[in-house]
């Protein structure tokens, strides 16, 4: 069964020891391991307020892809 609402996880898997958040898709460490267990309704809720947490953690850094060119 595929979920209608994708994980934002970017594969920047870090969390920022102040903030308390992962520095690649902004979710606290409960909202990444709980995602496979909740609703949409619930993760519709998480991906809503992720923008708003931008602030709170340094740039965040993308997965290099090291398949080559």
């Amino acid at each position: 069964m595929a979920d209608k609402v994708k994980s934002p996880c970017t594969g920047v898997c870090t969390v920022h020891h102040e903030a308390r958040l992962c520095i690649g898709c902004l979710r606290s460490v409960e909202e990444i391991s709980r995602w496979k267990f909740f609703s949409d309704a619930e993760r519709e809720a998480v991906m809503a307020e992720l923008p708003s947490r931008a602030g709170r953690v340094p740039q965040r850094r993308r997965r290099l892809d090291r398949r080559g060119p």
